[in-house]
């Protein structure tokens, strides 16, 4: 049972540390479908939550907030941090397009080439092929250098 009464997990939400909360809102919301998320029930923009919660004019860049347009995935929120990225993820996403292991390795490859050049051109890089001889999943930095994996 969850924390909260009825509920059987946690909500939960993903936050990412970053330099420009909005160009990797706007690369993640591209990647995953997912769309900038509406002001919070009560309020008709975030200007107007910013103006009621005090948020100074020069803060209100320092998030950006997507959400599941279909209400099924988690939000995400990218909030703006001083120090870089120095180290690999110890934690990533896995863009699952391939179909599973279910899937003739012929067709999960060409689904995952498919969506790594869609990728590419929305400012990601290719870090790796998994296994280099056959890959299985290709990992990839997104434009401030996130690991995340494409199988």
């Amino acid at each position: 049972m969850g924390p909260y009464p009825g509920t059987v997990a946690t909500p939960w939400s993903l936050t990412i540390d970053c330099a420009s909360p909005s160009t990797l809102a706007g690369f993640w919301a591209e990647a995953l479908g997912y769309a900038p998320a509406p002001p919070p029930p009560g309020w008709s923009s975030w200007d107007a939550w910013f103006d009621d919660h005090d948020v100074p004019v020069d803060e209100r860049g320092d998030g950006a907030f997507l959400h599941d347009p279909a209400g099924v995935a988690p939000a995400i929120s990218f909030l703006r941090v001083p120090e870089d990225k120095i180290v690999k993820n110890r934690m990533h996403l896995d863009l699952a397009v391939g179909g599973g292991r279910h899937v003739a390795w012929d067709e999960r490859r060409r689904r995952v080439v498919t969506e790594v050049e869609r990728l590419v051109a929305l400012g990601a890089t290719v870090l790796a092929e998994v296994p280099a001889d056959r890959p299985d999943h290709v990992t990839m930095a997104d434009p401030e250098g996130n690991e995340f994996d494409v199988l």
